[in-house]
């Protein structure tokens, strides 16, 4: 099962990731306490294993920051967190041809849809049952040890994680590295 590792900020999370090769990490732009500027995840990028593919984390931001991040090639997927409808994802589509993952709902104009906590980053669990889509879905909302079982029989195409794998507010890397190996054991 593919993983990512969402909410990397620092030289550390970094490190832990080039050795434990989640296949996605997650650099936030929205307005969040783990949020990072273009400048910051330049530097994070340039450390991190070109294998590891980068997704861009935005919440009903001006499409010209999700313009500039993409110009700057620091991402390989677009990741839309907050209200942005098909006309939005639409404009972005004029300028990339990245991937996008949309949450909460299903666009005709994204690849992926992502299922979270409707307050992402909390390490929350929403109720799984309310997961409808007809496409690949990303998901999200306090999945950590405890519950990355139950998480997987949904059949998800990443597991896409957080809070739980932090301690104090930090990356800690046991439980990226006791996750990862739940994801990449699961049959």
């Amino acid at each position: 099962m593919l993983i990512k590792f969402c909410g990397l900020r620092r030289i550390e999370d970094i490190k832990y990731s080039n050795e434990l090769k989640p296949d996605f990490v997650g650099f936030v732009f929205a307005k969040s306490k783990r949020q990072v500027t273009i400048e910051e995840a330049l530097l994070l990028k340039s450390k991190l294993d070109k294998n590891i593919k980068i997704v861009g984390v935005f919440k009903d931001d001006d499409i010209e920051l999700i313009k500039n991040v993409v110009n700057n090639n620091i991402i390989d997927l677009i990741q839309l967190h907050g209200k942005e409808d098909d006309e939005y994802i639409k404009r972005i589509k004029e300028f990339t041809n990245l991937p996008i993952i949309k949450a909460y709902r299903d666009s005709k104009y994204a690849t992926y849809s992502l299922f979270d906590n409707i307050n992402p980053g909390l390490g929350e669990v929403f109720d799984w049952n309310i997961i409808k889509t007809t496409k690949p879905f990303f998901l999200a909302g306090g999945i950590n040890i405890d519950n990355i079982d139950d998480a997987m029989k949904l059949n998800p195409y990443c597991i896409d994680v957080s809070s739980g794998i932090e301690k104090d507010g930090f990356k800690d890397y046991d439980k990226m590295a006791e996750l990862l190996k739940r994801c990449r054991d699961y049959e």
